[in-house]
């Protein structure tokens, strides 16, 4: 894994850990330059951004996706 596969997977683990509100990972994910992941990490953080963005977004909504952009990195 890469120094950014490792910052988003800290991140999100910490969103999942309710060490995070939408908007801290919002922000923090903001930051981040998602290009050097994988393709479909890179989709799914970006999709996670905006549902992260929406203004009626679920919790559960939000956690499907952060559990998928969690398996993409693992997975390379």
């Amino acid at each position: 894994m890469s120094r950014d596969d490792d910052i988003v997977v800290n991140l999100l683990s910490r969103y999942l850990a309710r060490h995070l509100s939408e908007g801290d990972l919002l922000v923090e994910l903001r930051q981040l330059n998602t290009e050097d992941l994988g393709a479909d990490a890179g989709d799914l953080v970006a999709e996670l951004v905006d549902e992260l963005q929406a203004p009626a977004r679920k919790r559960g909504s939000v956690e499907v996706l952060v559990r998928e952009a969690l398996e993409a990195i693992a997975l390379g």
